[in-house]
């Protein structure tokens, strides 16, 4: 641990059995250098960072994510017990679950393909970018130095797209198909506990249902409905001649029934970071979908009474939600997309340039685990650690760009300047010099 200092409760403790002893070492090392580097994550720079604090040759700190065993699935896993820890434990999980872009350059990156930008696009122009699709699932939490909930990510799958899947001949596995799999492993981690995954209408297949309503006793989803999609009243029972019915009675499909209601309820809704007006419709069916079976659900129909959203069909097949709940619910996953944003902005994720299956497959998803390390770390600070904040007319709350230049403080004060020979000289420089020099090495992205 030549970088990072020892925290209070032994944070890093929980990742040294996944590794070998040399192996960890040099681990924590480049995991410390990625959070004091301004500039690109590749490992070159990462060292070029950590300067004599990582001793041996650089080809070593290469072989930990191209050749180096250790199983990632296993880190990911002591990761969100980490995050699961600082929720209540009688309170369902909220999963969040979202996909993004990103760039990578290189002839023969692995899994690179072409993918449509949800960035850049729009409903009249499409932008493709070379690179990487990643599957994220995040757990919001509310800190206490926050306003609105930080989604913090646990599990990270990359999509491949269907020309290497039929190359590579292997089942090819939509988005919403890698999120069943990130919840399933949720799943078998934490089987005392009750999750409710919110996605959007790329997750809120009929595939996503059915998965949930196997396991309703602990998860349900919340996602948005197609207003045309088919709906159905429970199967009858069956009388002992000919197949058993699979649905019942076709019941009006949610745009009929919402053009058919004349009376809507009216309630206060949390709304991205605000409270809104809306008008709601709810009512429940069964959701066919031929070959694939029936599913119950509750559906809700919402209307911005402000006039500057558009309306939403939303569905739960848990029916102990109700439609503040779940509108509630769905407006809260606003918080991965900043996630993704500071993400890309404060550790640069479009910058590595590994090109290996193993470095791809690991570089990524831990630079995404290093966003909820950080937010971890900056939350356990002292309440006098938590300096370096940039403020602006109208900012009140802390940023993750906040949190990270304190982390970084933290780490060059505790970690590096206590553990070189002439670090000591740093601490006896007048306060106004030592704070212009803490401010450059630790700025906010």
């Amino acid at each position: 641990m030549a970088i990072l200092p020892e925290t209070p409760r032994g944070f890093w403790g929980d990742f040294a059995p996944i590794f070998t002893r040399p192996t960890f070492r040099r681990f924590l090392t480049l995991l410390g250098a990625a959070i004091l580097t301004i500039g690109r994550r590749t490992v070159a720079n990462l060292l070029r960072t950590a300067g004599s604090l990582a001793p041996g040759a650089t080809s070593s700190y290469r072989r930990v994510f191209s050749q180096a065993r250790w199983p990632s699935i296993r880190l990911a896993c002591a990761l969100a017990r980490r995050v699961v820890d600082l929720l209540p434990a009688d309170d369902p999980i909220i999963l969040v679950g979202d996909d993004t872009v990103f760039a990578h350059p290189g002839r023969h990156v692995f899994g690179k393909a072409r993918h449509r930008d949800p960035v850049r696009s729009s409903h009249a122009f499409t932008a493709w970018r070379y690179g990487h699709k990643w599957v994220v699932l995040a757990v919001p939490v509310r800190f206490s130095f926050a306003v609105r909930p930080w989604a913090l990510p646990v599990l990270v799958a990359l999509y491949r797209s269907q020309a290497d899947d039929r190359r590579e001949r292997h089942r090819h596995r939509t988005p919403a198909q890698q999120a069943i799999r990130l919840l399933r492993l949720m799943l078998r981690w934490f089987p005392g506990r009750r999750f409710i995954f919110v996605g959007d209408s790329a997750y809120g297949t009929h595939e996503m249902a059915r998965f949930c309503h196997r396991h309703r006793g602990c998860l349900a989803p919340v996602s948005k409905l197609h207003p045309e999609a088919n709906l159905f009243e429970p199967p009858p029972a069956y009388k002992g001649k000919g197949r058993p019915r699979v649905k019942g009675a076709r019941i009006p499909k949610p745009r009929e029934a919402v053009a058919a209601t004349r009376r809507r309820g009216r309630l206060p809704v949390a709304w991205y970071g605000g409270t809104r007006r809306v008008e709601t419709v709810a009512g429940a069916g069964c959701w066919y979908k031929g070959g694939e079976g029936i599913v119950p659900i509750r559906r809700a129909f919402v209307h911005d009474r402000d006039g500057t959203h558009r309306d939403e069909y939303f569905y739960a097949t848990d029916p102990a939600l109700d439609v503040r709940r779940i509108i509630e619910a769905y407006t809260g996953r606003w918080s991965i997309e900043t996630t993704v944003q500071e993400t890309r902005s404060s550790l640069r994720l479009e910058t590595t340039r590994g090109w290996s299956r193993s470095t791809v497959l690991r570089a990524a998803p831990c630079l995404f685990g290093l966003y909820s390390v950080v937010a971890m770390l900056y939350a356990a600070l002292p309440r006098e650690r938590r300096i370096g904040r940039v403020a602006w007319a109208g900012k009140g709350i802390a940023t993750f760009s906040d949190a990270i230049a304190a982390v970084r403080l933290w780490i060059w004060d505790e970690g590096v300047f206590s553990r070189v020979p002439e670090g000591l000289a740093v601490k006896k420089l007048p306060p106004p010099i030592r704070e212009i020099l803490y401010v450059a090495l630790a700025p906010a992205p």
